[in-house]
């Protein structure tokens, strides 16, 4: 049996939680016990009855679940309030993004516990699995933040995304066609924007050109067709991601400052510290500020503003790992599985993911090596 424990998120508007009345029957239904902190899911509309009648016992206090628990299942990167109680060997199983965050690097790695991240895992076709939902979410958000902030009183030039007949509609500039561009997409489709999506990858283009035919348009990204059609945009969504490492900046500082006045930038990639070089965190209390007499949504926890599909959302591709992690033990599910072992970003006070070594100038330790070790 496994202690397995769901702190309440407190970052900032944060309502998702890392695991659903459901997914705490099923940890049960394996022979594992949960700690669920009281009123964690309100934000879903789960009460504390609700979770108790699917097996969990619930606890005051975030300090009691992580005293206790061997598993913390969360959602969020934890703030520095949770890093303090963070203890060695413990296993934290949730979103990190450390490369654009050194003090959070630098705790969990003083903590000594074994830190498992949802956005490094991959699958054996080559994607983020557990990053894909929480993407998916986020790209069809950016456009509907986008439109919002397009409006006047928001500090946009005025402008309706889809313009009506007579008066054309935003040009909606989707910078990266994966995930989180394709679902972009979809909705700025949708609403009747003028879509362009750019990527360097030619399949990226090619799968964009056969889901949407001629209502978007797509561009093969260099430096000169990413700044030319910035510059021409409305709205332009950041969503480029390098797994595990700093995002790429696409867009300079000196571009931003041409930009039409009133245009806005979504950047999606700012938990990876952004594809614009005037981005800065932002959070769903104050979610934008003006740069340049551009609007900058910059909100690190997107999909946290819809917790409730979130969290369905997440718990459907993260449970099945969480169940692994604690019927094996961490040391085992992380040797047996290689994709559950990409998420592996800090073990004991080393840093066992690459890119995150890199970005950060620590010492890569291989996961495979480190987990042979006591």
């Amino acid at each position: 049996m496994l202690l397995i424990g769901v702190p309440r998120e407190i970052k900032n508007n944060e309502y998702r939680v890392g695991l659903a009345p459901a997914g705490v029957r099923e940890a049960v239904h394996h022979g594992h016990q949960v700690l669920v902190e009281h009123e964690a899911g309100n934000g879903i509309g789960v009460t504390d009855t609700e979770y108790e009648a699917a097996g969990a016992s619930v606890c005051a206090t975030p300090e009691q679940i992580f005293q206790r628990a061997e598993l913390i299942v969360k959602v969020k990167e934890p703030q520095p309030a949770e890093r303090a109680m963070l203890r060695e060997g413990q296993v934290l199983f949730t979103y990190l993004h450390l490369a654009p965050d050194p003090d959070q690097t630098r705790d969990l790695v003083e903590s000594g516990a074994v830190c498992i991240a949802y956005e490094t895992v991959t699958s054996p076709h080559g994607g983020l699995p557990l990053l894909a939902p929480m993407s998916e979410v986020a790209g069809r958000m950016a456009i509907q933040a986008g439109a919002y902030c397009l409006e006047h009183p928001h500090g946009g030039l005025g402008m309706l995304l889809g313009g009506v007949p007579g008066v054309d509609p935003a040009k909606v500039v989707v910078l990266g066609g994966g995930v989180v561009g394709t679902h972009a997409a979809h909705i700025a489709v949708g609403m009747g924007a003028d879509v362009w999506v750019l990527d360097r990858n030619p399949d990226v283009l090619k799968a964009h050109w056969r889901q949407f035919g001629r209502s978007t348009n797509t561009v093969f990204a260099t430096r000169d067709s990413v700044e030319r059609h910035v510059l021409m945009a409305e709205l332009v969504i950041g969503g480029v991601l390098i797994p595990g490492a700093a995002a790429p900046k696409l867009v300079s500082a000196e571009v931003v400052k041409r930009m039409k006045p009133g245009a806005v930038v979504v950047d999606v990639a700012i938990d990876q510290g952004g594809c614009f070089e005037t981005s800065r965190p932002t959070t769903h209390a104050e979610p934008t500020y003006v740069m340049d007499d551009v609007v900058h949504y910059c909100v690190t926890n997107m999909p946290g503003g819809v917790p409730r599909t979130s969290t369905f959302a997440l718990n459907n591709v993260t449970l099945p790992h969480v169940i692994t992690l604690a019927d094996k033990g961490y040391r085992r599910a992380l040797t047996d599985d290689p994709h559950l072992r990409n998420g592996l970003n800090v073990y004991r006070g080393h840093v066992t993911c690459r890119e995150v070594a890199r970005d950060l100038n620590y010492e890569y330790r291989d996961p495979m090596e480190m987990l042979k070790t006591a």
